[in-house]
């Protein structure tokens, strides 16, 4: 697989969203491979959409392993054709993004969901989440969708530059 080049938010197209797969073939494999190698050479990124590489179709893939304000906790997810089904609660935190890497902004989200779609067998795969899992599930699914964190700040004041931690 390769490295993909994140497009920076000037970059990505927001007009429309990303169109469904609908089955899983070699080309979307391929661009499995390379979300996850994306993702994986980035440091602390969780996840990436396939719109943020320039693909528009509805893809990503996500692993909060190890971060601090994780509970609930899938692993390596290769998502195709991502929906909510339920989602509960409610919880203001802070977001970053690879395509807007010098900003972050406190962004309201639901602290639980079901989210449905196609795993890389193209079969049907279900992830029930909670706390920062669901909150990355939900970021990812507004790239899909044309979105970023910057369209759902919470309000003025919202919006902060990132803090770089030697």
């Amino acid at each position: 697989m390769a490295l993909r080049r994140v497009l920076g938010l000037d970059e990505l197209d927001r007009s429309r969203p990303a169109v469904p797969v609908g089955r899983i073939g070699a080309a979307e494999l391929a661009l499995a491979g390379d979300l996850l190698d994306t993702m994986r050479a980035a440091p602390a990124c969780v996840g990436l959409a396939a719109p943020q590489i320039g693909v528009g179709v509805r893809a990503f893939v996500l692993d909060v392993t190890g971060h601090k304000k994780a509970f609930s906790c899938h692993g390596e997810l290769v998502v195709f054709d991502p929906e909510i089904v339920e989602s509960a609660g409610s919880d203001l935190a802070r977001e970053g993004c690879m395509s807007v890497p010098d900003l972050t902004g406190d962004v309201r989200r639901a602290t639980r969901l079901v989210l449905r779609g196609l795993g890389l067998d193209g079969a049907e795969l279900t992830v029930v989440a909670d706390a920062f899992e669901a909150r990355a599930l939900q970021h990812e699914i507004d790239h899909l969708d044309g979105l970023v964190f910057l369209d759902r700040l919470s309000g003025p004041g919202a919006l902060h530059t990132r803090k770089v931690y030697r």
